[in-house]
Formats: structure tokens, C-alpha cells, sequence
């Protein structure tokens, strides 16, 4: 059977394209907010961040999310009252951390759930979080825009190398004794970059959220959509089974910046823990870098001061979208989100 094929434009192979449409990247100058929102509006991929909902150091009690959720959507707000098209896109690497504790701690009572179909789970659960946050937000600011949470899969390769090592962190902090009592059990543990133990999952790269249609229809009937929720749970496509899930966790920034191309988006604007992309960071000499051309970035990554597992997937994101035709991104603290699209903090990366 022939893989299915659609009419936007996407990283993989085989789909076909109309003239109408923007260019999408492989995989995937600051205006005033003045200037952002009296223009003809276009369309922003938001990606919130899974630790900006649930910070390091804070019992991850589901009030605390929510309140979290709450704070993390000022920007949405008032970029859906000048009518911006807009997706957002979240993580979901506490949680989903979370979900395997549970799993560990009940599996004598109920089969335990695959990493791919927690996935799934914790993409409902923060979608419905943001979803309702942001329509009681809405309702009190007087701005009629319908929100919906759309879960879509992301496309991965089947041979990617990836599948086969366990890279990235989910979860919180462990100590010690759990990491003993994991590693007994075969189950991947190692250091994150700020040298904390944490659980570690596959994260092979994506390539493509497979229901991009029903998400470009619904974005441009001017609907805030929440999609690739987690990163989306990952799938491959095989010509007998057709499509097939994977015990895997994908970047969401990564994916964010995918869907941005396929969308056609103006701007990408990834809400994190962290203030800006650092030269230096964790040393005397940080020097917060808030302004990035792409030649610039790529020499960044080209040396090691970002992390992994951290920064690093978030510069590469906003290259990818930038170079697929994106205007701008931007990274910055969750509470910053307008500041940055004005160009006062967190870090801007352009075309130029």
C-alpha cells in the first residue's frame, strides 16, 4: 500500500505540494509589540516548556501545574486578541517522568503503559490544562477565539539510530538509591546538563506531524490550537502495518519548528525556564546572547557550550524553522513571552 499523501508541505518524502503553500524546513528583526499587533496578523507557533509547567525544586501537585499553566499564558493572550492564527505546542518531560513512576510503583497491580502510549496520555492531560486555562483567560479578557486540544502523531524513521539509545532526560531529580533500583531493573538513567540524575528515554528525530492538515485547516479558520502535544507521540510508517507507534520521547522544541514550516508561521516563540541562550553559561564569564543571525548560531552550536539535552535542541529548532522560511524566533522565560517579541529579552534569532 502506497503512503498516504497530503497536500502541504512536509519533510517527508512523497508528499505532494501546491503553489500556494510555504516551505517547509527539514525537519523542522524583532518588531515592537506596538508594530506586532496593529500589522495584519499572521500566524506563531508557541511551544511551552514541560519544566516551565512544572519547575525543578517544586512538588509537580497538579494546582501547582495548572497555576503554572495560568501564568504561562499572558503572551497567548493578548496575541489571540490582535488576531494572530496560533498553535501551541508543549513538553511534557516531568510529567511523562512522572507517568513511569507510576508504572514502577503499580506494575504488580496494573499492566504497565508503553513509553509511547504515556506519550499520548500526558499530551491530553496538559492539552486539557492549557486548553481550559486559556479559555477562562479569553473569557476574562473579552476575546471570542475557540480553543482545542488536537492529538497528532509525529513521523520518525524506523532505523533511526536513535531508537536505540536513551539520550534524553524525562522526570525529575532522582537520588541515589532510585537509580540504583532502576539501573537493577535494565532501565536508563544518566546526568542531565546540569548534572542531575534523571530517568533517560529514546529520542529519535522527527520529521513530520502526520495530521498537519486538520492542524493547518483549524490554525487558519483563525482556532487556537494546542498540537504535537509532548513532542507528539512518535510513529513510523511501514507498507504492511502501515502506521506504528515507538517507545519514544521526541523533542517537542524540535517539532514545534517543523509544524511552524508546515503552518507557513511568521514566528516561532519557545517559553522556557531559562532567561536567554548563554555563551559561558554556568560560568563567571555568562554573557546572555540576545540577538543571533543565523551564521551566528551555527557557529554556536558548532563549538560545545550548549547542552544536549537543554539549549542546544532549542537554537537548532529555531535555526531549522528560520531557515524553512520562518521570519524570526525567539527563547525566553515563560513570564517574558511579549517582551521577547519586542525584542527586550531572551534571545532572537533571524534570516539576517
Amino acid at each position: 500500500m502506497a503512503e498516504p499523501t497530503r497536500n502541504y508541505v512536509g519533510s517527508s518524502p512523497g508528499l505532494r505540494t501546491r503553489s500556494d503553500d510555504l516551505p517547509c524546513c527539514h525537519w523542522c528583526a524583532s518588531a515592537s509589540l506596538h508594530r506586532l499587533v496593529t500589522s495584519v496578523p499572521g500566524t506563531i507557533v508557541v511551544a511551552l516548556g514541560g519544566n516551565a509547567l512544572a519547575p525543578p525544586g517544586e512538588r509537580a501537585t497538579i494546582h501547582t501545574q495548572f497555576r503554572h499553566t495560568r501564568e504561562s499564558l499572558t503572551a497567548v493572550v493578548e496575541l489571540a486578541r490582535a488576531g494572530w492564527r496560533i498553535a501551541i505546542v508543549h513538553g511534557n518531560g516531568p510529567q511523562v517522568g512522572d507517568e513511569l513512576d507510576r508504572n514502577e510503583m503499580a506494575h504488580e497491580q496494573v499492566e504497565p503503559l508503553p513509553l509511547g502510549v504515556l506519550v499520548a496520555a500526558t499530551a491530553g492531560w496538559i492539552g486539557y490544562m492549557i486548553q481550559q486555562s486559556l479559555q477562562n483567560a479569553l473569557l476574562r479578557a473579552g476575546v471570542n477565539r475557540e480553543v482545542l486540544t488536537v492529538m497528532t502523531q509525529t513521523r520518525v524513521a524506523q532505523d533511526d539510530p536513535l531508537l536505540r539509545r536513551a539520550t534524553k532526560p524525562v522526570g525529575h531529580t532522582l537520588d541515589a538509591s532510585v537509580v540504583e533500583r532502576l539501573r537493577s531493573r535494565g532501565q536508563a538513567v544518566g546526568k542531565d546538563g546540569a548534572g542531575r540524575w534523571r530517568r533517560m528515554a529514546p529520542s529519535p528525530v522527527p520529521t513530520d506531524v502526520v495530521e498537519v492538515d486538520s492542524v493547518h485547516k483549524l490554525v487558519h479558520e483563525g482556532k487556537i490550537v494546542i498540537a504535537a502535544g509532548g513532542g507528539g507521540p512518535p510513529v513510523y510508517f511501514d507498507e504492511q502495518l502501515f502506521w506504528e507507534g515507538v517507545d519514544a520521547v521526541v523533542d517537542k522544541d524540535r517539532v514545534a519548528a517543523i509544524l511552524g514550516c508546515q503552518l507557513g508561521a511568521d514566528t516561532l516563540l519557545i517559553l522556557t525556564d531559562v532567561d536567554a541562550v548563554y555563551r559561558g553559561w554556568g560560568t563567571p564569564q555568562a554573557q546572555a546572547l540576545r540577538r543571533l543571525s543565523l551564521v551566528e548560531a551555527d557557529a554556536l552550536l558548532a563549538g560545545d557550550e550548549l547542552g544536549a539535552g537543554s539549549m542546544r535542541p532549542k537554537v537548532e529548532a529555531s535555526i531549522g524553522f528560520v531557515r524553512g522560511g520562518g521570519k524570526q524566533a525567539h527563547i525566553a522565560q515563560l513570564e517574558e513571552g511579549l517582551a521577547a517579541l519586542r525584542g527586550e529579552t531572551g534571545t532572537t534569532i533571524t534570516g539576517g
